[in-house]
């Protein structure tokens, strides 16, 4: 049927207790909620929005223009090669002429060490812990930090295996102590990870770990996913508290 309509569809992944606010965002965006399945650790959310529909005329009319532009770019470039090639002979005529005495001899870029940001050396990092897991701060600091080193003290909230592998796991870490009852600062989460990840360190170290176990973590800043409201992380150091 001609008005028969159409839609597009979108599977979100999302923390336990989380969903309500997954919800509310996508149905401002358009989305309607039409499945839900409820997991240990995830819920899986499905939705669906009406297909816009496509501006074929416009999508035409800027291929051709492209097409134009992919013509002329290409017959100036050719009408441009002759200069070229003569400046390139002349600039290696005049490098074959300069003296290896007169060439400037590089010099080794000094870097310091990367320092690995902490609550006690950066405010931003340290009022994010007591920032709401959804907060827009989570987005900009993970923006501007990713691949940057973070530590600080923290608990596993929840733990769960990953798809069907009985050794890897998604675990979720929050900061403080409160493990699973955690209600401030970001849903921290390794993905994939399976104990040996966790590069555990200090006294009695467990074989396993679980929810409410507290620890020092060092970790590198992955992405922020604004969705699920869920903080990636990459484990570098685990440290028995």
């Amino acid at each position: 049927m001609a008005d028969e309509i159409k839609y597009e569809y979108k599977t979100v992944r999302t923390v336990r207790g989380t969903h309500g606010l997954v919800i509310s965002k996508m149905q401002k965006d358009g989305w309607e909620l039409v499945e839900q399945t409820q997991g240990t650790l995830r819920s899986t959310l499905g939705f669906r929005r009406p297909k816009k529909p496509q501006p074929w005329l416009l999508i035409g009319s800027a291929v051709a223009v492209l097409v134009i532009l992919a013509i002329v770019i290409g017959v100036a470039s050719a009408l441009g090669d002759g200069g070229e090639e003569t400046d390139r002979a002349d600039k290696s005529t005049a490098a074959a002429s300069e003296k290896p005495a007169d060439r400037p001899t590089p010099t080794a870029a000094k870097s310091p060490a990367a320092k690995v940001i902490t609550p006690q050396n950066d405010p931003e990092f340290a009022a994010l812990l007591k920032a709401d897991y959804c907060d827009e701060a989570n987005l900009d600091f993970a923006a501007r930090h990713e691949g940057e080193k973070i530590a600080f003290d923290g608990s596993i909230m929840n733990m769960a295996p990953h798809g069907d592998y009985d050794t890897r796991y998604d675990i979720l870490l929050g900061p403080g102590d409160d493990g699973p009852n955690t209600a401030v600062g970001p849903a921290f989460k390794y993905e994939d990870a399976n104990i040996a990840d966790l590069e555990l360190t200090g006294k009695n170290i467990p074989a396993t770990v679980d929810p409410g176990d507290k620890f020092r973590f060092v970790a590198e800043v992955g992405e922020f996913n604004a969705t699920q409201c869920l903080f990636f992380l990459h484990p570098v150091s685990t440290e028995v508290r």
